[in-house]
């Protein structure tokens, strides 16, 4: 089947799919997506697809209610249930059961029923979506009065209005339904929403019970050497409550009246203690958005009028108004980090990226709402900041007090340690630095031995001053091993933002002749090696060189190439400054200097400006960078260059008008490519 204007196509989890008509699923129940067998790529896809449809998503699954994902069988459904901390009993009540409606589209200018509801609020009997020129749709500004049609190959522009009448579907709080993914895409192939009848792979009703969690972990296997006493840990969430609980709770909360529970607070899905009142959002009337937005509130910039979730398409800059606000966030999401889950991190990812960009003081949750990615909870936690004094929130406290995470953390921050290795040796019963070392030091990696012995140096930060002379030795020496006069250098990462400390240092080293890059990392490394700046060379890829300097290759089935880290010529190295006092040949004094972190990559002249734009912007710019470059290109982005995602061809955009002088150039250049504005590396925060 081929597609035209009238049927677009658009994929989603690598199915193509053929669009009859716009679909609004604003109307469902809370939907949770159950990322079983979906990689990050995939799960963006799908929500980018939902959020453009008004899916009310939403990442706390004690408010969910439909469970969409990769599950066929009943048994898998009950597991990821119990998975995610959802105790239910299976039920065949019909009444208990809930379907979805069909809902259609009028013309904007038809006179709606009543007053609509207009930006800054999302009113739930009437939204609005856009549809994009490719077919894909995109979220609307939050029923701002115009919305803007997005064109391929540009950012966002005006799109037309469409009003789609709904009406929610009210489902007893307790009923939960699993549902399998096929429901979704057949009903986008098919052009509207179909029944849940055939696709329901379980139903069921909550209970009360304690049930554990997939943030809680299993008792370690404690090692013979400790007592029991030194290894006494605490869950890290409490035990599922039912939602009639949940509600009476709240209502006792804002009622003032003191709850006479003893169960723990939980840090993901936080309740107030009596002695700190639940925050209250106010209530909005929606005369407060006849002009578009509430005239006591400072006017939206317009990246929020126009919805952009996109933190590629803003300035975010080093240093906002709201620091301290998003400090508290950047600790849960970490906490979300060290307990696994990603949908999280994603989710307060994007929350923080829409923070950091925004240019006021907050003064209002409205304010909050308002913004791409921010929902009511992140509008209760500003409140319950403010509340407290611009002090520590109780999710951070609950947090910072937790046992678990204390350790987690510990692990986490070992050089060449993740989140998941960091559980493993946690449930292997291990508490500190010295139970690694005499547990299980002959089964760590080499890079991860490293990251224990110089821990604490490592975790010491690296001034600009440092960073500018290591930086200064790497072109050196690059000079030394290549003719001198076309090394170009450049220090990405944090330093490139304006950060005044550094974790590492990150250089990338180029050279104007396309071929002396070939093999370069290992020249330079052994030239540092050689007079003493490196002392342990830890991982050295050459894979660029391999591919004959070549962009990373597409494949259509997602098993070629990837994004990033391993796409150019690099080696992480250990380096510590040679020179101190009474450093001689016959000299046994031990040098006192700081072992630090370098990561020193090659980048062939032609794709410089790839390189140096994927080194240089914070995680959330970067990762929307790339998802920009599918989504509007159809291209495939990394730090090695762009590739289309059809044709599997070379996107050359450096070369347009002829190679540049300057590493800036080159950027910009990449920059004016992708269709967006260029950003200066101190407005590319968004992390």
């Amino acid at each position: 089947m081929s597609s035209s204007p009238s049927n677009p196509t658009t994929v989603i989890n690598g199915h193509s799919i053929i669009q009859q008509k716009l679909l609004n699923l604003g109307h469902l129940p809370p939907l949770y997506v159950l990322p079983l067998h979906m990689d990050m790529e995939e799960l963006h896809e799908l929500e980018d697809k939902l959020l453009a449809a008004n899916a009310p998503m939403t990442y706390d699954v004690t408010e969910a209610q439909l469970f969409i994902g990769k599950v066929t069988q009943k048994r898998r459904a009950v597991l990821e249930l119990r998975g995610k901390g959802v105790v239910a009993e299976e039920s065949t009540d019909s009444t208990l059961l809930f379907d979805v409606v069909k809902v259609h589209a009028v013309s904007s200018h038809a006179e709606p029923a009543s007053k609509k509801r207009r930006f800054g609020q999302i009113s739930a009997s009437a939204k609005k979506v856009t549809s994009t020129e490719d077919g894909s749709e995109t979220q609307s500004d939050n029923d701002n009065a115009q919305s803007r049609k997005r064109k391929r190959g540009s950012s966002p522009a005006e799109k037309s209005d469409v009003v789609v009448e709904q009406t929610p579907i009210v489902v007893d709080p307790a009923t939960v339904q699993v549902v399998k993914l096929s429901w979704l895409l057949d009903s986008f192939a098919a052009g509207e929403i179909l029944s849940l009848k055939d696709y329901i792979v379980y139903a069921g009703r909550r209970t009360t019970g304690h049930q554990t969690t997939p943030t809680s972990f299993p008792r370690p296997t404690v090692p013979a050497s400790k007592s029991q006493e030194s290894l006494t840990t605490k869950p890290i969430m409490p035990s599922t409550i039912t939602t009639a609980d949940a509600i009476l709770s709240r209502a006792r909360a804002d009622a003032g009246i003191t709850s006479t529970s003893t169960s723990n607070t939980s840090f993901l899905h936080h309740t107030q203690p009596s002695l700190h009142p639940r925050p209250r959002l106010l209530h909005e009337t929606t005369s407060e958005h006849d002009l578009g937005h509430s005239s006591d509130l400072p006017t939206p910039p317009s990246w929020v009028l126009r919805h952009s979730t996109y933190s590629c398409e803003r300035s975010t800059p080093l240093l906002t108004p709201n620091d301290a606000f998003i400090t508290q966030l950047l600790k849960i999401r970490l906490a979300r980090t060290l307990t696994l889950d990603e949908i999280g991190v994603r989710a307060y990812s994007t929350a923080i990226a829409s923070l950091q960009a925004y240019p006021y003081t907050l003064s209002d949750q409205r304010e909050i709402l308002r913004l791409p990615g921010c929902d009511n909870k992140i509008a209760s936690l500003w409140v319950e900041w403010k509340n407290r004094g611009e002090g520590a929130i109780q999710a951070v406290l609950d947090i910072e007090s937790d046992e678990q995470l204390t350790v987690l953390r510990l692990f986490w921050e070992i050089w060449g340690v993740g989140a998941h290795t960091a559980r493993d040796f946690y449930n292997r019963g291990w508490r500190d630095l010295d139970d690694i070392v005499e547990f299980g030091w002959n089964e760590l990696s080499r890079v991860q031995q490293i990251g224990v012995k110089y821990y604490d140096e490592f975790l010491q930060k690296i001034p600009r001053t440092e960073v500018e002379f290591i930086g200064r030795k790497v072109h050196e020496h690059a000079q030394r091993v290549r003719s001198p006069d076309g090394v170009r250098t450049c220090i990405v990462g944090g330093y490139r933002r304006g950060k005044k400390e550094s974790g590492d240092v990150d250089v990338i080293v180029s050279h104007m002749t396309e071929e002396a890059t070939v093999d370069l990392v290992t020249d330079i490394v052994k030239s540092l090696f050689d007079e003493g700046w490196i002392t342990h060379e830890l991982t050295t890829s050459l894979a660029n060189s391999r591919r004959s300097q070549a962009t990373t290759p597409f494949k259509a089935d997602g098993s070629g190439g990837g994004h990033g880290f391993d796409t150019l010529d690099k080696s992480l190295v250990v380096w510590q400054d040679p020179n101190y006092a009474n450093n001689n040949l016959n000299s046994k004094n031990k040098n006192p200097n700081i072992h630090r972190r370098v990561d020193i990559i090659i980048a062939p002249w032609s794709k410089i400006g790839c390189a140096v734009m994927g080194w240089t912007a914070a995680t959330t710019f970067e990762r929307d960078l790339r998802r920009y470059a599918k989504r509007f290109k159809g291209w495939k982005f990394d730090s090695s260059g762009v590739r289309d995602r059809k044709t599997g061809e070379d996107v050359d955009l450096e070369g347009v008008g002829g190679r540049c002088t300057s590493v800036e150039e080159a950027e910009r250049k990449v920059f004016e490519g992708f269709g967006l504005v260029y950003r200066e590396p101190w407005d590319r925060c968004a992390g």
